[in-house]
């Protein structure tokens, strides 16, 4: 998916070269504005994935102050465009962590190579992000992707039934409790009558997909995830 970029920038000319640049690396640019409250609107309006600020804007509060107001509805990665580069106005704009902090005027390969970092850290910290979310850790090398209903040992897909990744996800969604077999064979099966034999056939072939003692039964009652660190 393309990344969108906001422009804040009150130099007509600069802010065409640096359109000019994001859109030759496939970015989208959600608009090109120059003061404060335009940018607080097109934050809310297009929410996009990077600014590229300025900090000197006209008839404006400045880039910082603007910034301090996006963060309080948004956290939003910045990369600072100034001629600035006294020490107060950097310590000021380091209390925002910014990716970037380029000092005008720049060359065209330096904004593009900073994008370029600036796009990478960011597609790493959603991949991150994602994982922590969605990646449930079953230990020993096993992962299910939670969105995706999919299971993995060390990258690789282990091929599930449908009834396998029922089982799996009644047992993930359990973390770590007890289900008992009365209630697993009403959740995979609820308008079908089966006998316990064919739960603890579908058990077993789950099983048979991971290591064999991450899946525990607790006889006559029921079974859970023991995940390994």
């Amino acid at each position: 998916m393309k990344l969108k970029v906001l422009i804040v920038e009150d130099e007509t000319i600069v802010a065409l070269d640096i359109k000019n640049v994001l859109i030759s690396l496939g970015l989208i640019v959600t608009n090109s504005v120059t003061n404060y409250d335009d940018a607080l609107i097109s934050v809310k309006n297009d929410e996009p994935d990077i600014i590229l600020m300025d900090i000197n804007l006209e008839n404006s509060k400045d880039g910082i102050e603007t910034t301090q107001s996006i963060q309080k509805y948004k956290n939003i990665p910045i990369i600072y465009l100034t001629a600035f580069s006294d020490d107060l106005t950097i310590n000021r704009a380091i209390e925002t962590n910014p990716l970037h902090y380029m000092i005008k005027p720049f060359r065209r390969d330096e904004l593009k190579s900073t994008i370029q970092l600036a796009i990478y850290k960011i597609n790493q910290e959603k991949n991150e992000q994602y994982e922590k979310n969605n990646f449930f850790k079953l230990g020993n090398g096993y992962y299910y992707d939670i969105e995706y209903e999919a299971l993995y040992y060390k990258d690789m897909p282990i091929k599930l039934g449908v009834k396998e990744r029922q089982l799996l996800s009644l047992l993930i969604a359990a973390r770590g409790n007890i289900i008992p077999f009365d209630k697993l064979i009403y959740e995979i099966w609820p308008s079908e009558f089966v006998s316990d034999s064919t739960l603890r056939t579908l058990i077993y072939r789950l099983r048979t997909k991971l290591e064999y003692k991450l899946i525990e039964t607790i006889p006559a009652f029921g079974c859970k995830l023991t995940p390994k660190s």
